[in-house]
């Protein structure tokens, strides 16, 4: 087999996009999908395999910022996508080879870390990548399950707006909000249109998307994107409201936009498909054992340059420990790194002294954004104590008191 790794021309992306889809299946996307992943494609950041005239194999990155722990700036990353090796072509190394140009072009361009979304999680361990947040799928029985609102949630008005109309203010409230959770994505430009989408043949019998805004003294400080599925039993409604995003700036304006939610009529449930693992209206509800709780993987995450990943975050307590990397796959972020840190930052840099902990890049990756605690991994043989302290001392310093949580896939 002769095939060439290059750069994506702007020319390509139909058939270069067509089989990204026959690697997932051969099922198209709708129009308005294409059309946003089109113009959202950095095509300088996209490579396919090409065998001939035909493309095997396609890789992208889009150039974000992510929260991490500490609240600073956002983190560069480049967030891997489209992904996938036609089924002619498996088991070849093709994959291998995009992951090789790929993770090059994120150190050259200095970006610290990538991150994914998986569509099989067991793939990308192999290349460094380390579960670093999970999500939490729901479905509320608001026929028996009832909400316990704070002081103040009766002081917040409420008004349905087109989506399209309400963008902005929903993304100002996002951005807002990025800050306060590591594992968030800072939206650029043309990034608002992803929360639209709303192809009519996705939505399985449920309405279009709506919107509510939460509003105190004028002020946006909420907002929920919905739709509803109606559904009739011979004993009256049991529809669905199926929430797709929602943010909100205080616990009265959370507490409102839920209890909207749950007070829909003609709905009998509330499904959720995406919100953090920590998130507090599972406190607001009389009975969570009637909400039917499942956790997943979220974001992957691969610390490219390591020293310069750690320094980008801040410590929850204070920590100086010697750790012991491997990194087979960038061979660059092996060996001994001192870590100091502490809430204002840190250094991290080369060392011959004694090492502490010993770990791979992807236990690193899984716990560098707080939801994944050393010791957890420790338990699991993942990570290895040399020094005794020092696992007690980096699994609370690496901590979070908030969930990791990535809002949206890409």
């Amino acid at each position: 087999m002769t095939t060439e790794l290059r750069v994506l021309r702007a020319a390509e992306w139909d058939h270069w996009y067509g089989q990204l889809e026959v690697a997932f299946g051969a099922v198209p996307e709708a129009p308005q999908e294409r059309e946003l992943w089109r113009a959202l494609t950095e095509c300088e950041r996209s490579i396919g395999v090409w065998d001939g005239g035909v493309c095997v194999g396609t890789a992208g990155a889009f150039s974000f910022r992510l929260s991490v722990p500490g609240g600073g700036a956002p983190v560069p990353v480049a967030g891997v996508t489209m992904v996938g090796v036609v089924p002619t072509h498996r088991r070849r190394g093709i994959l291998t080879s995009m992951m090789r140009r790929q993770l090059d072009d994120v150190f050259a361009r200095g970006e610290p870390l990538a991150v994914l979304t998986a569509s099989e999680p067991v793939i990308y361990g192999r290349f460094g990548y380390g579960i670093a947040t999970r999500q939490m799928r729901a479905r509320i029985d608001t026929d028996r399950v009832r909400l316990s609102v704070p002081r103040g949630t009766d002081d917040v008005a409420l008004r349905l707006v087109a989506p399209a109309d309400a963008s902005a203010a929903c993304e100002a409230v996002y951005a807002r909000l990025v800050p306060r959770r590591p594992g968030m994505l800072a939206r650029r430009p043309g990034w608002e249109r992803l929360p639209l989408l709303d192809p009519p043949g996705t939505r399985d019998g449920a309405s279009p998307l709506q919107c509510v805004l939460a509003e105190r003294d004028g002020e946006v400080v909420g907002f929920a994107l919905y739709s509803t599925r109606p559904e009739w039993e011979p004993a009256g409604p049991k529809g669905t409201v199926r929430l797709r995003h929602m943010g909100a700036l205080d616990p009265a304006a959370y507490a409102a936009v839920w209890r909207f939610l749950c007070e829909i009529d003609l709905t009998s449930a509330v499904q959720v498909q995406n919100r953090p693992v920590d998130d507090p209206w599972q406190h607001l509800v009389s009975d969570v054992r009637r909400c039917e709780l499942r956790v997943q993987d979220g974001l992957h995450v691969r610390l490219v340059d390591l020293p310069a990943a750690l320094e980008a975050r801040a410590y929850q307590a204070p920590v100086d420990v010697v750790l012991e990397v491997d990194d087979a796959f960038c061979p660059w972020n092996t060996g001994r790194w001192r870590l100091s840190g502490d809430p204002k930052g840190a250094v991290c840099s080369r060392t011959d002294d004694a090492a502490d902990l010993a770990l791979s890049v992807r236990e690193l990756g899984a716990a560098y954004l707080g939801g994944v605690s050393l010791a957890s991994l420790a338990g699991a043989g993942l990570v290895r104590e040399l020094r005794q302290g020092a696992l007690a001392e980096a699994s609370l310093a690496f901590g979070s008191a908030v969930a990791p949580w990535l809002p949206h896939g890409f």
